[in-house]
């Protein structure tokens, strides 16, 4: 397919969306890229510091990402959700779990609605394999569904 072709389809599918929805996934996809470029330059230890802070799970400021915290800041979180998880798909980095939680908290942020992101490891194994995950009122924002294999290790809130 010749890449003239895919740009095409593109910017025709990203003209049928609304000017709001068009500019929630332009702003999702340079948080992406900030996000990427971040993790490959600046240790993670030093990044950690930014997310906030780091709890157990079962910490009662968890709560937060699983508390309705309004029909609103639902409504928000739902929609970073779908800004986030689509421009991941499209943009021309790889963009997986980490990136993209660390992407829609900074959007939520932005909104005022706040966040948890969770970090699992893989139970058993002889690799390493681990996973992130946001949620923000009530709503599964990015890292959804989490496979039973992995245990929860921590939050940051």
């Amino acid at each position: 397919m010749a890449p003239s072709s895919w740009i095409w389809r593109r910017s025709r599918s990203l003209a049928g969306l609304s000017g709001r929805r068009r500019a929630l996934l332009i702003e999702a996809a340079l948080w992406l890229l900030l996000a990427r470029a971040l993790l490959l330059v600046v240790p993670f230890r030093s990044l950690a510091r930014r997310f906030g802070t780091f709890v157990a799970p079962s910490d009662l400021r968890t709560g937060v990402g699983h508390s309705d915290g309004g029909a609103g800041d639902a409504a928000v979180a739902r929609e970073i959700g779908w800004a986030v998880t689509t421009a991941a798909r499209h943009v021309p980095f790889q963009a997986v779990c980490l990136p993209q939680a660390m992407a829609a908290r900074m959007m939520l942020k932005r909104r005022g609605v706040p966040s948890v992101i969770h970090f699992g490891a893989a139970k058993g194994g002889d690799s390493l394999d681990t996973h992130a995950w946001l949620d923000a009122a009530g709503v599964e924002v990015t890292g959804f569904p989490v496979g039973g294999q992995f245990a929860e290790i921590g939050c940051f809130v």
